[in-house]
Protein backbone atom coordinates (compact mmCIF):
# COMPACT_ATOMS: atom_id res chain seq x y z
CA UNK A 1 0.00 0.00 0.00
CA UNK A 2 1.25 3.51 -0.87
CA UNK A 3 0.72 6.00 1.93
CA UNK A 4 -0.27 9.51 0.84
CA UNK A 5 2.89 10.95 2.41
CA UNK A 6 4.88 9.04 -0.24
CA UNK A 7 3.29 11.13 -2.99
CA UNK A 8 6.61 12.70 -4.00
CA UNK A 9 7.94 9.36 -5.11
CA UNK A 10 4.75 8.32 -6.88
CA UNK A 11 2.77 11.31 -8.10
CA UNK A 12 5.33 14.04 -8.59
CA UNK A 13 8.00 13.97 -11.27
CA UNK A 14 11.62 14.69 -10.24
CA UNK A 15 12.32 18.28 -9.24
CA UNK A 16 14.89 20.44 -10.99
CA UNK A 17 18.44 20.09 -9.65
CA UNK A 18 18.25 23.72 -8.54
CA UNK A 19 15.92 22.79 -5.69
CA UNK A 20 17.71 19.69 -4.42
CA UNK A 21 18.83 19.93 -0.79
CA UNK A 22 19.45 17.90 2.31
CA UNK A 23 17.02 17.45 5.15
CA UNK A 24 18.27 20.27 7.39
CA UNK A 25 18.34 22.73 4.49
CA UNK A 26 14.78 21.72 3.67
CA UNK A 27 13.85 22.44 7.30
CA UNK A 28 15.21 25.98 6.95
CA UNK A 29 13.31 26.51 3.72
CA UNK A 30 10.12 25.20 5.33
CA UNK A 31 10.45 27.71 8.15
CA UNK A 32 10.96 30.49 5.62
CA UNK A 33 8.00 29.31 3.58
CA UNK A 34 5.72 29.53 6.60
CA UNK A 35 7.11 32.69 8.21
CA UNK A 36 8.13 34.67 5.14
CA UNK A 37 11.30 36.26 6.52
CA UNK A 38 13.59 35.11 9.34
CA UNK A 39 17.01 36.05 10.70
CA UNK A 40 20.19 34.03 11.05
CA UNK A 41 19.52 33.81 14.80
CA UNK A 42 16.12 32.30 14.07
CA UNK A 43 17.79 29.71 11.84
CA UNK A 44 20.38 28.93 14.53
CA UNK A 45 17.61 28.38 17.08
CA UNK A 46 15.62 26.30 14.61
CA UNK A 47 18.43 23.97 13.57
CA UNK A 48 20.67 23.87 16.64
CA UNK A 49 23.66 24.79 14.47
CA UNK A 50 26.50 26.94 15.72
CA UNK A 51 26.67 30.52 14.44
CA UNK A 52 29.57 29.56 12.19
CA UNK A 53 27.72 26.62 10.68
CA UNK A 54 24.60 28.75 10.23
CA UNK A 55 26.63 31.33 8.27
CA UNK A 56 28.16 28.57 6.14
CA UNK A 57 24.82 26.92 5.36
CA UNK A 58 23.18 30.24 4.55
CA UNK A 59 26.00 31.04 2.13
CA UNK A 60 25.42 27.69 0.44
CA UNK A 61 21.66 28.31 0.14
CA UNK A 62 22.27 31.82 -1.19
CA UNK A 63 24.80 30.48 -3.72
CA UNK A 64 22.26 27.89 -4.84
CA UNK A 65 19.88 30.75 -5.48
CA UNK A 66 17.38 29.51 -2.90
CA UNK A 67 17.68 32.42 -0.43
CA UNK A 68 18.16 36.18 -0.72
CA UNK A 69 18.78 38.87 1.87
CA UNK A 70 15.99 41.43 2.14
CA UNK A 71 17.21 44.04 4.62
CA UNK A 72 17.20 44.38 8.38
CA UNK A 73 14.68 43.42 11.01
CA UNK A 74 13.77 45.05 14.31
CA UNK A 75 16.49 45.24 16.94
CA UNK A 76 16.17 42.93 19.94
CA UNK A 77 18.59 45.01 22.01
CA UNK A 78 21.67 44.76 19.84
CA UNK A 79 22.55 45.03 16.17
CA UNK A 80 19.54 44.84 13.87
CA UNK A 81 19.38 41.35 12.34
CA UNK A 82 19.65 40.86 8.57
CA UNK A 83 16.62 39.04 7.25
CA UNK A 84 16.42 36.27 4.67
CA UNK A 85 13.60 34.99 2.51
CA UNK A 86 13.10 32.48 -0.29
CA UNK A 87 14.20 33.81 -3.66
CA UNK A 88 10.91 34.44 -5.44
CA UNK A 89 12.72 34.56 -8.78
CA UNK A 90 13.48 30.85 -8.70
CA UNK A 91 10.43 30.22 -10.83
CA UNK A 92 6.66 30.01 -10.66
CA UNK A 93 3.93 27.75 -9.38
CA UNK A 94 0.45 27.15 -10.77
CA UNK A 95 -2.70 26.41 -8.78
CA UNK A 96 -5.77 24.93 -10.52
CA UNK A 97 -9.12 24.69 -8.78
CA UNK A 98 -11.35 22.54 -10.99
CA UNK A 99 -15.02 22.76 -10.14
CA UNK A 100 -18.06 21.05 -11.61
CA UNK A 101 -18.89 24.04 -13.79
CA UNK A 102 -16.02 26.47 -13.25
CA UNK A 103 -12.27 26.69 -13.40
CA UNK A 104 -9.97 28.98 -11.41
CA UNK A 105 -6.25 29.20 -12.16
CA UNK A 106 -3.50 31.28 -10.55
CA UNK A 107 0.19 31.77 -11.26
CA UNK A 108 2.31 32.49 -8.17
CA UNK A 109 5.95 32.94 -7.28
CA UNK A 110 7.61 30.30 -5.11
CA UNK A 111 6.73 32.29 -2.02
CA UNK A 112 3.06 31.75 -2.83
CA UNK A 113 2.25 35.33 -3.90
CA UNK A 114 -0.33 35.26 -6.71
CA UNK A 115 0.88 37.14 -9.77
CA UNK A 116 -1.78 36.26 -12.36
CA UNK A 117 -5.34 34.98 -12.02
CA UNK A 118 -7.86 33.58 -14.52
CA UNK A 119 -11.36 32.08 -14.30
CA UNK A 120 -13.59 30.35 -16.82
CA UNK A 121 -16.90 28.51 -17.05
CA UNK A 122 -16.02 24.98 -18.13
CA UNK A 123 -17.99 21.73 -17.86
CA UNK A 124 -16.00 19.07 -16.04
CA UNK A 125 -18.00 16.34 -17.79
CA UNK A 126 -15.85 16.91 -20.88
CA UNK A 127 -13.17 14.39 -21.79
CA UNK A 128 -10.07 15.17 -19.72
CA UNK A 129 -7.91 15.98 -22.75
CA UNK A 130 -10.34 18.64 -23.95
CA UNK A 131 -10.76 20.16 -20.49
CA UNK A 132 -7.03 20.21 -19.78
CA UNK A 133 -6.29 21.83 -23.13
CA UNK A 134 -8.24 24.85 -21.90
CA UNK A 135 -6.26 24.75 -18.64
CA UNK A 136 -2.96 24.60 -20.50
CA UNK A 137 -3.96 27.52 -22.72
CA UNK A 138 -4.83 29.66 -19.69
CA UNK A 139 -1.56 28.76 -17.94
CA UNK A 140 0.43 29.74 -21.04
CA UNK A 141 -1.55 32.98 -21.28
CA UNK A 142 -0.76 33.84 -17.65
CA UNK A 143 2.89 32.89 -18.08
CA UNK A 144 3.20 35.14 -21.14
CA UNK A 145 1.57 38.05 -19.30
CA UNK A 146 4.05 37.56 -16.43
CA UNK A 147 7.08 37.23 -18.73
CA UNK A 148 7.52 33.64 -17.58
CA UNK A 149 8.78 30.90 -19.88
CA UNK A 150 7.09 27.48 -19.68
CA UNK A 151 10.24 25.86 -18.29
CA UNK A 152 10.23 28.38 -15.41
CA UNK A 153 7.07 26.79 -14.04
CA UNK A 154 8.33 24.46 -11.32
CA UNK A 155 5.11 22.91 -10.04
CA UNK A 156 1.39 22.62 -10.70
CA UNK A 157 -1.10 21.87 -7.90
CA UNK A 158 -4.57 20.71 -8.92
CA UNK A 159 -7.81 20.26 -7.00
CA UNK A 160 -10.47 18.08 -8.65
CA UNK A 161 -14.10 17.40 -7.57
CA UNK A 162 -13.88 13.67 -6.98
CA UNK A 163 -12.13 10.90 -5.00
CA UNK A 164 -8.38 11.01 -5.61
CA UNK A 165 -5.94 8.17 -5.03
CA UNK A 166 -3.40 10.64 -3.70
CA UNK A 167 -0.40 8.36 -3.99
CA UNK A 168 -0.96 7.91 -7.74
CA UNK A 169 -2.53 11.26 -8.49
CA UNK A 170 -5.57 9.84 -10.29
CA UNK A 171 -9.33 9.99 -9.78
CA UNK A 172 -11.10 6.78 -8.84
CA UNK A 173 -14.79 6.33 -9.78
CA UNK A 174 -15.57 10.07 -9.77
CA UNK A 175 -19.38 10.51 -9.97
CA UNK A 176 -19.19 13.93 -11.64
CA UNK A 177 -16.48 13.12 -14.18
CA UNK A 178 -16.45 9.40 -15.08
CA UNK A 179 -14.21 9.87 -18.14
CA UNK A 180 -11.41 11.03 -15.85
CA UNK A 181 -11.08 7.74 -13.97
CA UNK A 182 -7.43 6.66 -13.72
CA UNK A 183 -6.43 9.44 -16.11
CA UNK A 184 -2.89 10.68 -15.31
CA UNK A 185 -3.33 14.43 -15.27
CA UNK A 186 0.35 15.01 -14.62
CA UNK A 187 1.36 13.28 -17.83
CA UNK A 188 -0.79 15.69 -19.83
CA UNK A 189 1.14 18.75 -18.60
CA UNK A 190 4.65 17.26 -18.87
CA UNK A 191 5.38 18.14 -22.54
CA UNK A 192 4.31 21.78 -22.16
CA UNK A 193 5.98 22.35 -18.78
CA UNK A 194 9.10 20.15 -18.68
CA UNK A 195 10.47 21.56 -15.40
CA UNK A 196 7.22 21.19 -13.47
CA UNK A 197 5.91 18.42 -11.29
CA UNK A 198 2.20 17.98 -10.75
CA UNK A 199 0.35 17.13 -7.52
CA UNK A 200 -3.38 16.27 -7.66
CA UNK A 201 -5.76 16.22 -4.70
CA UNK A 202 -9.46 16.37 -3.94
CA UNK A 203 -10.82 19.91 -4.28
CA UNK A 204 -12.02 20.14 -0.67
CA UNK A 205 -8.62 19.15 0.67
CA UNK A 206 -7.25 21.95 -1.48
CA UNK A 207 -9.74 24.39 0.04
CA UNK A 208 -8.82 23.24 3.56
CA UNK A 209 -5.18 23.95 2.74
CA UNK A 210 -6.14 27.39 1.47
CA UNK A 211 -8.02 28.09 4.71
CA UNK A 212 -5.03 26.89 6.72
CA UNK A 213 -2.53 28.93 4.71
CA UNK A 214 -4.31 32.27 4.37
CA UNK A 215 -7.66 32.13 6.18
CA UNK A 216 -9.04 31.87 9.68
CA UNK A 217 -7.71 28.31 9.88
CA UNK A 218 -4.11 29.54 10.16
CA UNK A 219 -2.54 28.17 13.32
CA UNK A 220 -5.46 25.83 14.07
CA UNK A 221 -4.48 22.18 14.51
CA UNK A 222 -7.87 20.45 14.27
CA UNK A 223 -10.60 21.69 11.95
CA UNK A 224 -12.97 20.54 9.23
CA UNK A 225 -13.57 22.44 6.02
CA UNK A 226 -16.92 21.68 4.38
CA UNK A 227 -17.72 22.56 0.78
CA UNK A 228 -21.37 22.81 -0.21
CA UNK A 229 -22.04 23.26 -3.90
CA UNK A 230 -22.92 20.89 -6.71
CA UNK A 231 -21.61 18.24 -4.33
CA UNK A 232 -20.75 18.11 -0.64
CA UNK A 233 -17.38 17.13 0.76
CA UNK A 234 -15.00 17.90 3.60
CA UNK A 235 -11.30 18.38 4.16
CA UNK A 236 -9.96 17.30 7.55
CA UNK A 237 -6.99 19.01 9.19
CA UNK A 238 -5.61 16.93 12.05
CA UNK A 239 -2.52 17.92 14.03
CA UNK A 240 -1.96 20.70 11.53
CA UNK A 241 -1.91 18.42 8.48
CA UNK A 242 -4.46 17.27 5.93
CA UNK A 243 -5.77 13.85 6.89
CA UNK A 244 -6.33 11.85 3.69
CA UNK A 245 -6.66 8.33 5.05
CA UNK A 246 -5.01 5.23 3.58
CA UNK A 247 -5.56 6.10 -0.07
CA UNK A 248 -6.83 9.69 -0.06
CA UNK A 249 -10.61 9.37 0.26
CA UNK A 250 -11.05 10.61 3.84
CA UNK A 251 -13.66 13.31 4.27
CA UNK A 252 -16.08 12.27 1.51
CA UNK A 253 -19.14 13.05 3.63
CA UNK A 254 -21.42 13.72 0.66
CA UNK A 255 -22.10 10.00 0.35
CA UNK A 256 -23.08 9.35 3.95
CA UNK A 257 -26.67 8.11 3.95
CA UNK A 258 -29.22 10.40 5.57
CA UNK A 259 -32.38 8.69 4.27
CA UNK A 260 -32.49 5.10 3.00
CA UNK A 261 -35.73 5.92 1.20
CA UNK A 262 -34.23 9.00 -0.42
CA UNK A 263 -33.43 9.65 -4.09
CA UNK A 264 -30.75 7.82 -6.02
CA UNK A 265 -27.39 9.56 -5.83
CA UNK A 266 -24.89 9.84 -8.67
CA UNK A 267 -22.77 7.29 -6.83
CA UNK A 268 -25.55 4.70 -7.28
CA UNK A 269 -26.70 4.56 -3.67
CA UNK A 270 -29.88 6.08 -2.24
CA UNK A 271 -30.37 8.92 0.20
CA UNK A 272 -26.82 10.31 0.23
CA UNK A 273 -26.34 13.71 1.87
CA UNK A 274 -25.25 15.13 -1.50
CA UNK A 275 -28.40 13.89 -3.21
CA UNK A 276 -30.57 15.34 -0.45
CA UNK A 277 -28.96 18.68 0.43
CA UNK A 278 -26.53 19.92 -2.26
CA UNK A 279 -27.24 22.50 -4.95
CA UNK A 280 -29.08 20.22 -7.44
CA UNK A 281 -31.31 18.85 -4.66
CA UNK A 282 -32.19 22.39 -3.58
CA UNK A 283 -33.12 23.25 -7.17
CA UNK A 284 -35.30 20.14 -7.52
CA UNK A 285 -37.17 20.85 -4.30
CA UNK A 286 -37.71 24.44 -5.38
CA UNK A 287 -39.17 23.38 -8.73
CA UNK A 288 -41.49 20.98 -6.94
CA UNK A 289 -42.66 23.82 -4.66
CA UNK A 290 -43.23 25.98 -7.74
CA UNK A 291 -45.24 23.32 -9.52
CA UNK A 292 -47.42 22.27 -6.59
CA UNK A 293 -48.38 25.82 -5.72
CA UNK A 294 -46.43 26.06 -2.44
CA UNK A 295 -44.56 29.09 -3.73
CA UNK A 296 -46.05 31.48 -6.29
CA UNK A 297 -42.79 33.43 -6.23
CA UNK A 298 -40.69 30.39 -7.17
CA UNK A 299 -43.22 29.54 -9.88
CA UNK A 300 -42.86 33.05 -11.30
CA UNK A 301 -39.06 32.74 -11.23
CA UNK A 302 -39.20 29.35 -12.92
CA UNK A 303 -41.33 30.73 -15.75
CA UNK A 304 -38.90 33.61 -16.27
CA UNK A 305 -35.96 31.15 -16.30
CA UNK A 306 -37.48 28.89 -18.94
CA UNK A 307 -38.78 26.18 -16.63
CA UNK A 308 -35.75 25.75 -14.36
CA UNK A 309 -34.64 27.08 -10.97
CA UNK A 310 -31.09 27.48 -9.69
CA UNK A 311 -29.95 27.53 -6.07
CA UNK A 312 -29.38 31.28 -6.34
CA UNK A 313 -33.06 31.67 -7.26
CA UNK A 314 -34.03 29.89 -4.05
CA UNK A 315 -31.73 32.22 -2.13
CA UNK A 316 -33.30 35.26 -3.81
CA UNK A 317 -36.81 34.01 -3.00
CA UNK A 318 -35.80 33.45 0.62
CA UNK A 319 -34.55 37.04 0.84
CA UNK A 320 -37.97 38.12 -0.40
CA UNK A 321 -39.56 36.30 2.53
CA UNK A 322 -40.76 33.21 0.64
CA UNK A 323 -41.55 30.54 3.24
CA UNK A 324 -41.11 27.57 0.89
CA UNK A 325 -37.62 28.74 -0.07
CA UNK A 326 -36.74 29.26 3.60
CA UNK A 327 -37.96 25.77 4.47
CA UNK A 328 -35.84 24.23 1.69
CA UNK A 329 -32.71 26.03 2.88
CA UNK A 330 -33.31 25.10 6.50
CA UNK A 331 -33.94 21.46 5.64
CA UNK A 332 -30.63 21.26 3.76
CA UNK A 333 -28.82 22.91 6.66
CA UNK A 334 -30.32 20.48 9.16
CA UNK A 335 -29.29 17.43 7.12
CA UNK A 336 -25.77 18.76 6.71
CA UNK A 337 -25.63 19.57 10.44
CA UNK A 338 -26.80 16.07 11.38
CA UNK A 339 -23.91 14.54 9.42
CA UNK A 340 -21.42 17.05 10.81
CA UNK A 341 -22.58 16.20 14.34
CA UNK A 342 -21.31 12.67 13.80
CA UNK A 343 -17.96 14.03 12.65
CA UNK A 344 -17.78 16.34 15.67
CA UNK A 345 -18.39 13.44 18.05
CA UNK A 346 -15.81 11.32 16.24
CA UNK A 347 -13.07 13.85 15.47
CA UNK A 348 -13.65 16.67 18.02
CA UNK A 349 -12.47 19.61 15.90
CA UNK A 350 -12.20 23.11 17.36
CA UNK A 351 -13.56 24.75 14.20
CA UNK A 352 -15.74 23.98 11.19
CA UNK A 353 -15.38 26.26 8.18
CA UNK A 354 -18.03 26.15 5.47
CA UNK A 355 -17.39 27.20 1.87
CA UNK A 356 -18.72 26.63 -1.63
CA UNK A 357 -21.40 28.32 -3.70
CA UNK A 358 -24.30 27.49 -1.39
CA UNK A 359 -22.74 29.51 1.42
CA UNK A 360 -24.15 32.61 -0.27
CA UNK A 361 -27.42 31.56 1.38
CA UNK A 362 -26.23 33.28 4.53
CA UNK A 363 -27.42 32.97 8.09
CA UNK A 364 -30.52 30.82 7.51
CA UNK A 365 -28.30 27.97 6.30
CA UNK A 366 -25.60 28.55 8.91
CA UNK A 367 -28.04 28.71 11.82
CA UNK A 368 -29.70 25.46 10.71
CA UNK A 369 -26.32 23.72 10.54
CA UNK A 370 -25.28 25.02 13.95
CA UNK A 371 -28.53 23.96 15.61
CA UNK A 372 -28.31 20.44 14.25
CA UNK A 373 -24.69 20.06 15.33
CA UNK A 374 -25.39 21.35 18.83
CA UNK A 375 -28.50 19.19 19.16
CA UNK A 376 -26.80 15.93 18.17
CA UNK A 377 -23.22 16.33 19.42
CA UNK A 378 -21.85 15.64 22.88
CA UNK A 379 -21.56 18.72 25.13
CA UNK A 380 -17.80 18.35 25.61
CA UNK A 381 -17.26 18.24 21.84
CA UNK A 382 -19.16 21.49 21.29
CA UNK A 383 -18.09 23.51 24.34
CA UNK A 384 -15.65 25.61 22.32
CA UNK A 385 -16.66 24.56 18.80
CA UNK A 386 -16.89 27.41 16.28
CA UNK A 387 -18.92 26.91 13.08
CA UNK A 388 -18.59 29.72 10.55
CA UNK A 389 -18.51 30.45 6.86
CA UNK A 390 -15.03 30.73 5.38
CA UNK A 391 -14.04 34.31 4.63
CA UNK A 392 -11.47 33.35 2.01
CA UNK A 393 -13.70 33.94 -0.99
CA UNK A 394 -13.02 32.66 -4.52
CA UNK A 395 -9.23 32.50 -4.08
CA UNK A 396 -9.37 29.72 -1.49
CA UNK A 397 -9.00 26.87 -4.03
CA UNK A 398 -6.08 28.27 -5.98
CA UNK A 399 -4.40 29.38 -2.74
CA UNK A 400 -4.64 25.83 -1.42
CA UNK A 401 -3.44 24.30 -4.70
CA UNK A 402 -0.38 26.56 -4.65
CA UNK A 403 0.22 25.68 -0.99
CA UNK A 404 0.02 21.98 -1.85
CA UNK A 405 2.59 22.13 -4.61
CA UNK A 406 4.78 24.39 -2.47
CA UNK A 407 4.85 21.71 0.25
CA UNK A 408 6.68 19.38 -2.13
CA UNK A 409 8.82 21.92 -3.98
CA UNK A 410 11.47 22.05 -1.28
CA UNK A 411 11.37 18.47 -0.01
CA UNK A 412 14.81 16.94 0.63
CA UNK A 413 16.05 14.49 -1.99
CA UNK A 414 15.66 10.85 -1.05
Amino acid sequence: MVHPDQVVAQQARPRPTLLSMNGVEAKVIEALRKQGEISRTDITNLTGWSKAKTSQKIRELVNKGLLVEVGEGASQGGRRPRLLRINDRLGYLVGLDIGATSLDIALADVGGKICQRRSALVDVRQAPEEYLKDCRALILEMASAQGCLPDQILGIGIGVPGPVDFGRGVLVAPPLMPDWENYHIGDFFQPAFPSAFVVVDNDVNIMALGEQRAGDGAGIDHFIFVKIGTGIGSGIVSNGKIHRGSYGSAGDIGHICVDKQGPICRCGNTGCLEAMAAGPAISEKAMLAAKNGSSPLLRQMMEVNGGVLRPEDVNAACREGDQAALDIIRASGEMIGDVLAGLVNFFNPSHIFIGGGITNFGNHLLVAIRRAVLRRSLPLATTHLAINFSRMGPDIGVTGAIALVNEYLFQPEA
